[in-house]
């Protein structure tokens, strides 16, 4: 209150990992970056005040239990989104400006913005340790502690 316009509007990019950062900010206590080492204070969009929170990162190792997603990662950058299928390291790359919908990959038609995402995306899950998912084989166990779905 009193900080932000009221019925305003902003487009500014913030992600889950920006809340507790934000919180911090907010009541100004210090920052904890290795309780949030991708997070980023978005107390500058709330002001109203220039705001670039830089690339945001999804990192999704698993299978969904609706089967419409496979075990992936995705960096946003700017108005460019780029999508790495860990199972054959495909890669798909979008221009939310002109295709918020993600309908045309135009990952061949821009190799260099591919390259380049592609390289941030693996820096950026290499600096914060992410675990990546690796082939069942035939001697595979769960995870002690797992939920196992029994056969019917």
């Amino acid at each position: 209150p009193g900080k932000t316009q009221p019925d305003s509007t902003s487009h500014a990019v913030v992600t889950g990992t920006d809340y507790y950062p934000t919180l911090l900010d907010m009541l100004n206590l210090p920052a904890l970056p290795d309780q949030h080492r991708d997070g980023k204070s978005f107390v500058p969009a709330l002001k109203a005040e220039d705001y670039d929170r830089g690339a945001v990162f999804w990192h999704f190792p698993h299978y969904s239990n609706h089967g419409f997603q496979s075990p992936n990662g995705a960096i946003r950058f700017g108005h460019y989104k780029l999508i790495e299928y860990y199972e054959n390291g495909t890669v798909q790359l979008f221009d939310l400006e002109n295709d918020i919908g993600e309908h045309n990959d135009i990952a061949k038609s821009h190799p260099a913005v591919t390259k380049k995402l592609k390289k941030m995306l693996h820096d950026w899950r290499d600096r914060v340790d992410a675990k990546m998912p690796y082939p069942k084989t035939a001697t595979s166990k769960p995870a002690p502690g797992a939920r196992v779905a029994k056969p019917k």
